[in-house]
């Protein structure tokens, strides 16, 4: 069987990269089973780094993984603007961040897709407006 491809949202990202993470176990573990690359929007990234902005290398960090190539952004935000507002004003009372309908998003354009999280939104989010999303999320999230 072909191991699916990883979709990673703001949370593993920031508790991977932020040792007092209460999630960085966790993270670390997860990052360890999956083969790379990950797969994630500008959005997210944004988030992170604003996350870990106080964090000791947390920014430099960041950039470092998508420079050593274990993520990648493929998405491109204004090729999905339409599919992008019918998210959010889809989910407007979960609410739903930009990110995570780019993310929504990505799991529709990448099959064989799972998003590793650690937000349990992802649970009410579907694609195709009623597939359930694969997740990779921990069991006391």
């Amino acid at each position: 069987m072909k191991p699916a491809k990883v979709i990673v949202d703001t949370g593993p990202v920031v508790a991977f990269l932020n040792r007092a993470d209460m999630y960085h176990d966790w993270a670390v573990s997860q990052f360890g089973r999956i083969n790379p690359p990950l797969y994630t929007c500008e959005a997210v990234i944004s988030e992170v780094c604003f996350l870990l902005r106080h964090t000791e290398k947390g920014i430099p960090n960041t950039l470092s993984l998508l420079e050593r190539d274990l993520i990648r952004i493929p998405f491109r935000l204004d090729e999905e603007m339409n599919m992008l507002t019918s998210l959010l004003k889809k989910y407007r009372d979960v609410p739903m961040s930009l990110a995570d309908a780019c993310l929504v998003r990505m799991s529709e354009q990448i099959t064989e897709s799972v998003i590793f999280t650690l937000d349990s939104d992802f649970r009410i989010y579907r694609k195709q407006k009623r597939s359930v999303i694969p997740l990779i999320i921990p069991d006391f999230s």
